[in-house]
């Protein structure tokens, strides 16, 4: 992001996840050493994390049960974006398989023992965007989040600014010299989108077959995330690839155009989401 600093008055978050027994009082920044199954535990320390799926794959824990890290720091409530892949209603839960583009997770909803009625409804579209506040669990060595509240995403823009707030608090806590290269002590700040630290500049390690030859040195940058990406057969969205790169949405797809064009990519779901072509 293009920012001198990401200290500053950044203490609390404007999200009341509302309803529910886990929602009110969340602090970034704040207590970190609670726990997150402590019975009778009240939750006015809890803080409440913005993240990427890939995030919570990859977070820390010292061992079974122990409170979940990221970026080195306790978890206790998490809120991410992501897209309606599968939904799967159970008796006592539905179980929703989301996907932000840097990986796919599972979100449990339980259901109200006195709203039986609405067990087999699907409250949202498949492939629609829905917003989740939840706690990152893990139940035979298989992560999930329960989640305390789930509600559609209405405006796009919701998307893009959720990964904006999300980067801007993993370089909080990350940072070195704002002004530095390296970003802070996990490597680079786009380790949270895809895996092995690769940026914009990346490359070398892909083979530069005759299409991409015929595409400007930009196009091939972006071929190259994509190819470190783990977007699966739909592909990743051309927002993401604006975050993680940190490139405008028009560079984005006037190189997504020159790849598809090249016949090195194709689009999938829609014209801006694209995915590597395999020979």
């Amino acid at each position: 992001m293009a920012t001198d600093s990401y200290g500053g008055g950044y203490s609390r978050t404007s999200y009341g996840a509302g309803g529910g027994d886990d929602a009110g009082g969340f602090v970034y920044g704040g207590s970190q050493g609670g726990s997150q199954s402590g019975a009778g535990k009240g939750y006015g320390d809890d803080t409440l994390r913005p993240v990427t799926i890939k995030q919570l794959i990859e977070a820390e824990q010292a061992y079974p049960d122990a409170p979940f890290r990221v970026d080195g720091l306790e978890v206790t409530q998490v809120t991410f974006v992501g897209m309606v892949r599968a939904i799967s209603p159970q008796t006592t839960n539905v179980t929703f398989r989301l996907d932000d583009g840097t990986g796919i997770i599972e979100v449990k909803q339980w259901l109200d023992a006195d709203k039986q009625d609405d067990a087999g409804k699907e409250p949202f579209a498949l492939d629609s965007y829905v917003r989740v506040w939840g706690r990152l669990k893990s139940f035979n060595n298989k992560r999930h989040v329960g989640a305390h509240v789930i509600k559609p995403v209405v405006d796009y823009n919701e998307v893009q600014y959720h990964l904006l707030e999300a980067t801007y608090c993993h370089l909080f806590f990350t940072k070195g010299n704002p002004a530095g290269g390296d970003g802070g002590a996990n490597g680079g700040g786009d380790s949270m989108f895809v895996d092995g630290g690769h940026g914009a500049g990346g490359g070398g390690d892909v083979p530069m077959n005759d299409g991409l030859r015929m595409v400007s040195a930009r196009a091939r940058q972006v071929y190259q995330w994509l190819s470190n990406s783990e977007g699966g057969n739909e592909g990743i969205h051309a927002n993401m690839i604006s975050q993680a790169m940190g490139m405008s949405i028009g560079e984005v797809l006037k190189c997504g155009e020159e790849l598809t064009s090249a016949g090195v990519t194709y689009t999938t779901v829609d014209d801006e989401t694209f995915a590597i072509l395999d020979y």
